[in-house]
């Protein structure tokens, strides 16, 4: 039995006007550590409500652990934890307090969970008696997420953790989340940031609320079909004007200090020969290197041909 299921999911807003979720089908295996990826505004945190039985979807079935999201919310509720992409908890009270307050809502206490959050707690211990507005972000993070776990759910829904957070953090909590799995604990995670789709076991790619994508990391980047090459010169405006009116161009993007183009049915073009094409051109130090596709890269090139 899968731990999530989107069955045919759509959810509009204003009165139908505005489509957040169009036609949404995944599955999510138990244990597993699934990342849903897209930029903002593409219907991640619609799909998370729904599974947290916050929303109604208009049409199609959700269901956790076999429970239907509509029908069965009170058992779903008692057997998720949920990690809002915006810091939900009560500012003024402070770390101990909150810990208590979800602790006491489960029915439960910290020491009845210390194995579950003690990595997470002793981090966030030493500041106890600190109001949880006056924490950093990544502590907020820490804050939260230990909140989410007090009464040790089955599933865990986290929508975009590491929104505003430091790299450090950032990397410090993905391994947090990795030694949570570790414990069975099912995770399904959202984020805007495409370096982090490569921590996931599986990835599901959305944009304007559609599913592009499913995959492993690796296998999404893989099925890219087309040579990719990296590209800079001394005037970048000028070399991304000119590669895009070029009818040979496919595409063409910034990425970094680079411009990243493919090209039609030029299966035998090698940076050499791309260097000298536009040098002839009157492009001065350019550096062209062939690469492989990210995720990022396949995401756009979904993207487009959607």
């Amino acid at each position: 039995m899968s731990a999530v299921i989107l069955d045919h999911i759509t959810k509009t807003y204003e009165n139908g006007k505005v489509t957040a979720v169009d036609d949404v089908s995944l599955e999510v295996s138990p244990g597993e550590l699934f990342g849903l990826i897209g930029p903002d505004g593409a219907g991640k945190t619609s799909v998370f409500r729904i599974l947290t039985t916050l929303l109604l979807p208009e049409k199609g079935t959700a269901s956790v652990l076999g429970f239907d999201c509509v029908k069965n919310y009170r058992e779903i509720r008692n057997r998720v934890g949920y990690m809002p992409g915006r810091f939900s908890l009560y500012q003024d009270l402070t770390v101990a307090e909150n810990l208590h307050f979800f602790a006491t809502l489960f029915g439960t206490t910290i020491e009845e969970n210390y194995t579950l959050i003690k990595d997470i707690y002793e981090q966030i211990k030493p500041f106890s008696n600190r109001r949880a507005g006056k924490l950093s972000g990544g502590m907020k993070q820490k804050l939260a997420l230990c909140c989410a776990l007090i009464h040790k759910p089955e599933v865990l829904f986290l929508d975009e953790p590491t929104t505003g957070v430091d790299v450090v953090s950032r990397k410090e909590f993905w391994a947090m989340l990795q030694q949570l799995k570790q414990q069975g604990i099912t995770i399904m995670v959202s984020t805007p940031y495409m370096d982090e789709a490569v921590l996931c076991e599986r990835i599901a790619l959305i944009q304007a609320g559609r599913i592009m994508s499913v995959d492993t990391p690796e296998k999404i980047i893989d099925t890219f079909p087309a040579q990719l090459f990296a590209v800079k010169a001394a005037d970048i405006y000028r070399l991304l004007t000119d590669l895009r009116n070029d009818p040979a161009t496919e595409s063409c993007y910034t990425f970094g200090e680079y411009l990243h183009i493919t090209f039609r049915g030029h299966p035998d073009t090698n940076p050499q020969q791309l260097q000298e094409w536009l040098e002839q051109r009157g492009h001065r130090n350019v550096a062209v290197k062939q690469i492989r596709a990210t995720i990022e890269d396949s995401f756009i090139r979904l993207m487009n041909e959607a």
